[in-house]
């Protein structure tokens, strides 16, 4: 090993063989510096099985560098002399290795950024910043795409994501089938006939088994259980549960992608972002694959343009979004919403069905699909008015594929509608209607959804109006919902206060939580 190498320190995100800070090191002149440190863990109150998966995959990932001839400077939580944060541990290493650069690969989190860009001025040693080309769209290019747009369009953006990697894309420069978008044909109601495969689960090994110990001694007062955790933390292990979704389950991927059946969590969904978004998987070659299936006849078109348009097409997007709008977006909240998040959302314990199912499945698995994320527990908040820091912070905590780069945006613009409609055109509310078209919740719930007011009514019914009555001024003119008012006027006066009475008296009843629960107090503060 040289005397003075290269430091390469690798985050928690960035476990990829390929990452740019390690492209053209050689092994005799690099140390690789990896840290589980306690801002990580604690800056929100990450679900136990969330933090399992980092550390377990972090130090899957440091023995295979190691097996593989790299030197690899591993900081563990309990270390000694752990100084608790990644510029204190690359500090620690600059001291023990005397350095002659470091670098690094950018962070995917703002905060973790305006560290990174910091150490120029901390440390004896030039430090290079690297782009992360995991992402095909660069910072530079969404700005690019974006300049000058009145609207940032997702559609848009997607079509030249298409364009750009060739993926469903024919020679004459047409899209795969004749369309570009086939959304419309995935909005199949569950179907009692429904038998989708089981998920590959993962019995973890000793690593995992030593990091679930760590993680029950130290944050056994987080969110969630440990009793069911079996995600792949390794990239074979992630390999395979890829492998199981292009042969079992995409080919009806589609149809049922925003179908929900109670006590049914994986379905037909790939559940493979928690291994993309540490850098397990290529999200690219995952495409290509999809595309593979579609040209070999194993999966239709509308299943696999609809996961191809996830990856390039809405994880692009959001995270150039983010970098976009950062740092105001985490602060926008263009509805005033102020209500405290109810305790219900940490306990489970409502008479709601669908919102019980989706938390109980948060809990147990770190997991809930895209449409309980949206159409359920987003739903409810934005109708309800829940503050967006406190809605921002329990999906940032609760789910293991959840960075902020990805989460903020769905959740701050799609769900809530707090950016004014940056990124949505417009606010996704809806009435227990859709909650019973989609799913089979609204059969055995306490409440009724076809009542729309008083007692045993559906709560999403009288929320929905309320919610769109307090922001008429802002929703009146707009395009795709300004003419659901033409409903409401025709409504009389007394079936007006009905509805207004009805969520009035709900939302009265919401006990809020404890602080602390997702970001104490302290924290809280620090972060504004």
């Amino acid at each position: 090993m040289s005397d003075n190498p290269i430091l390469v320190p690798i985050l928690g995100d960035q476990l990829t063989r390929t990452l740019s800070s390690l492209r053209g090191r050689t092994k005799d002149d690099t140390v690789i510096l990896m840290m589980e440190v306690w801002d990580e863990a604690t800056y929100v109150k990450h679900h136990k099985q969330k933090i399992v998966l980092i550390f377990s995959a972090m130090r899957h990932f440091a023995a295979e560098l190691e097996d593989a001839g790299w030197s690899v400077d591993y900081v563990k939580l309990k270390d000694k002399d752990n100084a608790g944060s990644f510029t204190g541990e690359v500090a620690r290493a600059v001291e023990r290795h005397s350095p002659r650069e470091i670098h690094v690969t950018e962070a995917s989190e703002w905060r973790v950024q305006q560290a990174l860009e910091e150490w120029a001025d901390k440390f004896p040693c030039p430090v290079e910043i690297l782009p992360d080309d995991r992402f095909l769209c660069s910072h530079q290019k969404f700005r690019d795409w974006a300049d000058g747009r009145k609207h940032l369009t997702m559609e848009h953006f997607y079509r030249e994501m298409r364009k750009e990697t060739g993926l469903l894309m024919r020679e004459d420069g047409k899209p795969a089938g004749g369309d570009w978008n086939y959304d419309s044909e995935n909005r199949e109601s569950p179907d009692k006939n429904m038998d989708p495969p089981p998920v590959p689960k993962f019995e973890p090994d000793d690593v995992t088994r030593e990091v679930m110990g760590l993680v029950e001694a130290e944050f056994g007062d987080h969110f969630g259980n440990l009793d069911s955790f079996e995600w792949p933390v390794t990239r074979d292990e992630a390999e395979k549960a890829a492998d199981a979704f292009f042969a079992e389950r995409i080919e009806k991927f589609g149809p049922y992608q925003d179908a929900m059946v109670h006590g049914s969590d994986d379905l037909y969904h790939s559940m493979l972002s928690t291994s993309i978004n540490c850098g397990l998987l290529d999200p690219l070659d995952l495409c290509k694959r999809a595309e593979k299936a579609y040209d070999d006849g194993k999966a239709p078109i509308n299943s696999v343009e609809g996961f191809i348009r996830q990856i390039i097409g809405w994880r692009e997007y959001v995270r150039g979004f983010y970098w976009h709008f950062m740092p105001g977006l985490e602060s926008d909240n263009k509805l005033n919403a102020q209500r405290a998040l109810p305790e219900f959302f940490w306990t489970g314990v409502t008479d709601m069905r669908c919102l019980a199912d989706s938390i109980r499945s948060t809990h147990n698995n770190a997991h809930a699909h895209h449409i309980q994320r949206l159409m359920v527990l987003g739903n409810f908040c934005l109708l309800a008015g829940i503050n967006p820091r406190d809605v921002q912070d329990w999906y940032l905590a609760v789910y293991a594929d959840a960075y902020e780069w990805v989460e903020l945006p769905n959740v701050s613009a799609m769900i809530l509608y707090a950016d004014g409609g940056n990124l949505a055109t417009k606010p996704y509310a809806a009435s227990g209607n859709y909650i019973n078209k989609m799913s089979n919740y609204c059969k055995e719930c306490s409440y009724s959804v076809s009542k729309k007011t008083g007692e045993g009514a559906c709560p999403f019914n009288p929320l929905y109006w309320h919610f769109m009555d307090r922001h008429r001024d802002r929703l009146s003119s707009n395009h795709r919902i300004g003419r659901i008012y033409s409903t409401w006027d025709r409504m009389d006066d007394e079936k007006k206060r009905d509805y207004l009475d009805t969520a009035d008296a709900f939302l009265d009843s919401l006990e809020p939580a404890q602080d602390g629960w997702a970001r104490g107090s302290e924290a809280r503060e620090a972060a504004e």
